[in-house]
């Protein structure tokens, strides 16, 4: 038998053989061997075909966080097909964008959600059936005992997206990564060599299956035939409950889910020897912060940065560099480039690749990377160039000894709670309002969330309120891209050609911080 498997589609019939009666999954009071993981996503891949996918169609899994959604991607890869995982936490045209961008056929969506679907079910034109995933009205249980497991598989084609994941971009709306064997592959790998997943590993999946820190993560354990626990509901006490009792050896969170945990009370008086490995990312971390986690838990740190693009994690921070007094400050780093990624900081305007310390657009080339975004070959073009390089959009560095320092985004991005929230999505809906003749959003620092959208407004009238402002957003978006503020200018700044300069309106909000990308 080979070391691991080929790829993720290989990796259920694997472990299935290699460990059949070990325990894979739990969620809750639900638990399944690799044996009877293996037939449901069998039952699953035998189902969409009884529904009539075929290679390259797409089905989409609307929920907080079940063992069903990773079962589905799994058929998915069994089959050709992909899933589509829209962010719940987005308003109901967002969803209805997203489900019909990614023309699903099939829509699995959890009992919480139905009555958002059922609002929306006219616009989601090529969806042809919806399955209820759990509540009193469940139909997914008794769908996949409907079926027999799939006996036959087809060969899965490294570059075949089978999983597709949402991630939003400047023009306001959101773009379908096509993430591919190869490059979840890829990514599994570096991921387990860094933070040393294996099959003897706990893993906690905590962050949201629509987001890569979430579907990825739990990706690299399986692979790795690691047993995982699904979280469906992040609650803090819960939390630090079950890392506890479910003797968690690695979880992936945010900066701000640490946040909450360092507030818990009796968090220091728990036992967390079984614990290997806590590893942050997506959104800043204030220093303080880090500092207090690093007395509070005693185990290793792992800082990491990355993209959807790049189905995940593309450099590390690791244990050494957190707990070197002498060179603390590459803590304000995001750490070197993980194992088969190579990094480049390079003149955004040019392409020219420039030299230590330089500052301009971080580079990144993988066998990570997506196949391109769906349906969208020209900002697919713009993110992938020459030479199998992805243009991450971020402003950094790279220091002599091969530290990225992450000082901007290119695409004025916000992170908050390690959501990414582009001002584009914002602005685009607060201009429909009569009262704004223009906008501008930015992100400001919030205590809680790292930072929060601000709308920053040119009035069309004479007396414009805020309150009304924020309710057209709340009408229109996910409550947590809505700004928190908005403060009305008589002008907005502008350069020579027009462009509104975003980092003069931040600049009273952002003196130096003590913080970390």
């Amino acid at each position: 038998m080979d070391a691991t498997p080929r790829d993720i589609a290989d990796l259920i019939g694997y472990w299935e053989n290699a460990a059949g009666d070990r325990e894979a999954v739990r969620c809750g009071e639900r638990s399944w061997t690799w044996t009877q993981w293996a037939q449901r996503i069998r039952r699953n891949a035998a189902g969409l075909l009884a529904e009539g996918l075929k290679p390259g169609d797409r089905v989409a899994y609307l929920d907080k966080n079940d063992p069903g959604c990773l079962e589905t991607t799994l058929a998915c890869a069994l089959l050709g097909t992909a899933n589509a995982v829209p962010n719940f936490r987005l308003a109901a045209p967002e969803i209805a964008y997203v489900i019909k961008d990614a023309e699903a056929k099939l829509l699995f969506v959890g009992a919480e959600f139905l009555p958002l679907v059922q609002r929306i079910r006219d616009e989601l034109t090529t969806v042809e059936k919806v399955i209820v995933v759990g509540g009193t009205d469940d139909e997914y249980e008794g769908w996949l005992a409907a079926h027999e497991p799939l006996d036959t598989t087809r060969e899965a084609q490294p570059d075949e997206c089978f999983l597709q994941l949402y991630t939003s971009g400047t023009t306001g709306f959101p773009k379908g990564a096509m993430l591919t064997h190869t490059g979840m592959t890829a990514h599994s790998q570096a991921t387990a060599a860094d933070a040393h997943i294996d099959a003897n590993a706990h893993v906690m999946v905590a962050m949201p299956l629509f987001h890569v820190g979430g579907s990825s993560f739990a990706l690299t354990g399986l692979y790795f035939g690691a047993r995982i626990v699904v979280v469906r509901e992040l609650d803090p006490v819960s939390f630090l409950d079950e890392l506890v009792a479910e003797q968690i050896t690695h979880v992936f969170v945010v900066p701000a889910v640490l946040g909450f945990l360092v507030q818990v009370p009796g968090v220091a008086d728990r036992d967390y020897a079984h614990l290997k490995a806590m590893i942050y990312g997506a959104s800043p971390m204030p220093l303080p912060l880090l500092r207090r986690c690093l007395e509070l838990f005693p185990t290793d740190f792992y800082q990491v940065y990355g993209m959807t693009e790049a189905s995940g994690a593309v450099t590390s921070l690791g244990p050494a560099e957190h707990r070197d007094r002498a060179n603390d400050h590459r803590l304000a780093s995001a750490g070197k480039a993980a194992p088969g990624v190579e990094l480049a900081v390079v003149d955004p305007l040019t392409g020219e690749h420039l030299g230590p310390d330089a500052t301009g657009e971080v580079w990144v080339r993988t066998r990570q990377l997506m196949a391109g975004y769906w349906h969208k070959p020209e900002a697919s073009r713009e993110a992938l160039v020459a030479e199998g390089w992805l243009r991450s959009g971020d402003v950094g560095q790279l220091d002599a000894d091969g530290y990225l320092y992450i000082s901007d985004r290119v695409k004025d991005l916000i992170i908050s709670g390690g959501e990414n929230i582009y001002p584009a999505e914002i602005e685009r809906v607060l201009v429909e309002h009569p009262d704004v003749a223009e906008v501008a959003v930015i992100g400001v620092p919030d205590e809680r969330w790292g930072e929060v959208p601000k709308a920053i407004v040119v009035a069309s009238t004479e007396a414009p309120e805020a309150e009304k402002l924020l309710a057209h957003c709340h009408d229109q978006l996910a409550s947590f891209k809505c700004p928190k503020s908005v403060e009305f200018v008589a002008a907005l700044p502008r350069n020579p050609t027009g462009k509104v300069l975003k980092r003069e309106l931040r600049a009273p909000y952002w003196p130096a911080e003590d913080v970390t990308r």
